[in-house]
């Protein structure tokens, strides 16, 4: 018996933009054509970028496992992520005061950015450098994507 292989394609996301809490706070939502939300930051000079999935860097400030969330901090502002208990290796990352990285699709922008963690790893041993290059490896990208 023939069996045709005609599965539906998924829906590919691009890879994630790095970006500061300070710059999805005055993102701007923008209906994608298929209908999932996908948001536009300015990195200045009058260009823009469409983002969905965001990949950002951060102190942990506070925890709710509970509730699912944490509230990080990067040097722009706050930033809160949902879903950190369902994230593989997430959970070791997460205690006050480490410095992790979380990967994520954007939820909300205001009043303050929210996104839904699908990766988070803790930079917690090179905090210091990690931390300074920060803002300059978002500046990079953003310059290379616009």
């Amino acid at each position: 018996m023939y069996q045709s292989n005609t599965a539906t394609p998924e829906r590919k996301r691009p890879p994630p933009v790095k970006v500061l809490s300070c710059q999805l706070r005055t993102a701007e939502r923008r209906g994608a054509a298929d209908g999932g939300a996908e948001f536009v930051v300015r990195p200045g000079r009058g260009r823009s970028l469409p983002v969905s999935m965001v990949w950002m860097q951060g102190t942990v400030l506070e925890l709710q496992l509970d509730r699912n969330t944490a509230t990080l901090m990067d040097e722009t502002g706050t930033f809160g992520v949902q879903g950190v208990n369902s994230i593989p290796k997430g959970k070791p990352c997460l205690s006050q005061g480490k410095y992790v990285m979380v990967m994520g699709v954007i939820k909300n922008v205001c009043p303050e950015p929210l996104i839904h963690a699908v990766k988070m790893a803790d930079l917690s041993e090179h905090a210091a450098l990690h931390r300074s290059m920060w803002k300059l490896e978002v500046e990079d990208l953003q310059q290379v994507l616009t």
